[in-house]
């Protein structure tokens, strides 16, 4: 038999313990019986069943959860041993870190084999029956591996039994039976910090690790948003404290799809002011390019950098002293509702932020995936390529989410530290995207030009460079309807409805009310890129 030191050597070498609150292990065995049930929710979201085996957990992941349901079977991927003193962990795991996420002790108790004496060689032979007595769950289980040369894939399984619950659902009972607490309130004061030199029951202490503050920023109010329609088609609009100078409101910038009304500025003014909370926190602290189209998104538009003479005062810049003589060297940077308002009357249609942050404009914040479809590529194919990029991110312990460009594409945007130049950034999504592409040869192309590239998509990890942006969650798109750019969950590129130009300026405010914004979770995270 392995020795203890020997069958966590895994746990241990898939970690580092500087950055992950994890515990390593201590140097003696224990001698119980316990069990407990971790809820993890890292890339995905699944339960850890453990077994205290001859001083170790034994452990299974299970996606959907255990049940005391009979007739359900539910998968569970064997993984490696974890130490006992895991048992106790409830906190965060850091994103970047093997398994990153939120962990709560869901479940816990003893636990007895059935019917041997040995439950390592029943776990060898691929069927352990056992019973549980736990505070959510109770009753005789079997972990059965259909197939002995699958070492990792087995069932778990409720008998019919006095504890046997028809429909139980994990998800049902949401919280830890350690703290009360659910996932999401663990995530929200995350870090548990681990004293392994400490008794158990002072082991885990709180520990808030310092954060980048999120501001938060309030709309427009319901008298502001009346005394912007009652404007003529030019006057000024007190809207977060200043007064903004708003012109030629009933003019057209984009004519209507499906027989709705065309979109006018003021209505653009509107969505830009309204949306503002949620799309500030991807502009704040960056210097802004805009995409402008003054006349309408019918006449030809241009690009525009320097913040313009006419200004407001308040309308923060920042002044980009490494600029050559021909270069930009005053940026606006948006930080309120006001600065919203009025880029939507200057015609700055489209908003593209830096990845980096004024305080150190050559680290950016961001690594970017674009999936640039070619003339041939539908949808379903960018759909297919971003379905790679999500299994090449969990496959890297990164966390990540897609967005729908509002024209045609897919991106994938990762939060990282802000310690990584541009090269090495770009260096890294490059070697990702090479990867990617190598699965599907057929699909990619490297081309540069589109008219290379015989109709296939490119991944291009060329945005990963200073001063060149992709569009920022919630810009407007110049089209019919005003489509707009918007995040979404990794699940919502299943929903057969999806289109890359679903969203527009008059749906996206209930899509908010309804869906939040999936990128928030990504707004404080700062993960390191793996070396490849």
């Amino acid at each position: 038999m392995n020795s203890r030191s020997e069958r966590l050597a895994k746990y241990r070498s898939m970690r580092d313990f500087d950055r992950t609150a994890e515990p390593a292990g201590g140097a003696g065995p224990a001698d119980g019986n316990r069990f407990v049930v971790q809820r993890h929710r890292a890339s995905r979201r699944h339960y850890d069943v453990r077994l205290e085996i001859d001083g170790v957990l034994v452990s299974w992941a299970v996606p959907k959860g255990p049940t005391l349901d009979p007739k359900a079977r539910r998968m569970a991927i064997h993984v490696e041993d974890h130490p006992i003193e895991y048992a106790d962990f409830e906190g965060v795991i850091p994103a970047g870190e093997y398994g990153g996420g939120d962990v709560i002790v869901w479940d816990r108790g003893t636990w007895e084999p059935v019917d041997t004496d040995d439950p390592l060689k029943a776990i060898e032979d691929g069927n352990l029956h056992f019973d549980l007595y736990g505070e959510k769950l109770a009753g005789r289980f079997v972990l059965v591996r259909p197939r002995r040369d699958d070492g990792k894939q087995w069932f778990l399984l409720h008998k019919q039994d006095e504890h046997a619950q028809p429909g139980w659902d994990a998800e049902d009972h949401p919280k830890s039976v350690k703290s009360g607490r659910t996932n999401e309130e663990v995530a929200a004061d995350p870090d548990a910090m681990w004293h392994g030199d400490r008794p158990a029951a002072r082991a885990e202490e709180s520990l808030r690790r310092p954060r980048r503050e999120i501001p938060k920023w309030t709309g427009p109010s319901g008298d502001e948003l009346e005394a912007l329609d009652s404007l003529r088609s030019k006057g000024t609009w007190h809207v977060d404290g200043q007064d903004v100078a708003l012109t030629n409101l009933d003019k057209v910038l984009f004519p209507g799809r499906d027989g709705e009304d065309p979109v006018t500025k003021r209505d653009l003014i509107r969505y830009y002011a309204t949306v503002a909370p949620v799309m500030l926190p991807y502009l704040a602290d960056r210097p802004l390019n805009t995409h402008r189209f003054p006349q309408g998104v019918d006449k030809p538009g241009f690009w525009h950098k320097e913040v313009p003479s006419h200004a407001p005062d308040w309308i923060r810049r920042w002044h980009n002293e490494s600029a050559d003589p021909d270069d930009v060297k005053y940026y606006i940077v948006p930080d309120s509702v006001a600065t919203m308002a009025w880029l939507a009357n200057y015609g700055a249609l489209e908003l593209h932020a830096w990845t980096s942050r004024i305080e150190d404009v050559t680290r950016p914040t961001w690594a970017l995936f674009d999936i640039d479809p070619g003339t041939d590529t539908s949808f379903d194919d960018v759909l297919v390529l971003a379905r790679l990029h999500r299994t090449a991110l969990e496959h890297l312990g990164l966390e990540g989410r897609p967005k729908v460009t509002g024209q045609r594409g897919v991106q994938v945007w990762v939060p990282i530290e802000p310690r990584y130049t541009y090269a090495e950034t770009r260096a890294f999504v490059q070697t990702v995207s090479k990867t990617i592409g190598r699965a599907v040869p057929e699909m990619v192309s490297w081309a540069w030009n589109k008219d290379e590239r015989r109709g296939r998509a490119r991944l291009d990890y060329t945005q990963n460079v200073i001063n060149k942006t992709l569009v920022a969650p919630y810009s407007v798109r110049p089209r019919p309807g005003a489509p707009v750019s918007v995040p979404l969950e990794w699940d919502e590129l299943d929903d057969p409805d999806l289109e890359p130009d679903r969203w527009t300026v008059r749906t996206l405010p209930e899509r908010l009310a309804k869906a939040g914004d999936p990128f928030a979770p990504l707004l404080t995270l700062e993960q390191k890129l793996p070396k490849l």
